[in-house]
């Protein structure tokens, strides 16, 4: 999940406690938080500025409208900040790890809501521990 940081930053996730995911207008990420369910757990990408993931979020409702959508036809997520990262991870070292080539947040760039495979994930999260 990206957020430009000026916009709404992890530390904004903090301070609130739980969040609600809302503002996407891409149909691939609106499919992409249709299918969240709570407990499912989300990287926390600043975009613009950090370019990074810098921790861990987690899902705490799925599948709700989105609030400032008066089409109803956007969809939104709560979320809670689960663990921040000791080292985020860059955009540059994710685009450097071969293995991560085929990732959505390299492929997909522009996407605010992107799929992780399991093999990504633990791999970014090894990332996170260097």
């Amino acid at each position: 999940m990206k957020s430009e940081p000026f916009k709404y930053s992890w530390d904004d996730l903090v301070r609130e406690g739980e969040g609600t995911w809302d503002g996407v207008r891409n149909h691939t990420a609106k499919l992409n938080l249709r299918a969240m369910a709570v407990g499912d757990e989300c990287f926390f990408y600043h975009s613009r500025e950090g370019l990074e993931i810098v921790g861990i979020c987690e899902v705490t409702l799925a599948g709700i409208p989105d609030p400032t959508d008066e089409t109803g036809k956007w969809a939104a997520v709560k979320i809670r900040a689960k663990r921040k990262f000791a080292h985020p991870v860059s955009l540059k070292a994710i685009k450097a790890e071969p293995r991560l080539a085929e990732c959505e947040l390299v492929r997909l760039s522009r996407l605010s809501v992107a799929k992780i495979r399991p093999d990504e994930w633990d791999l970014i999260c090894k990332m996170s521990e260097a």
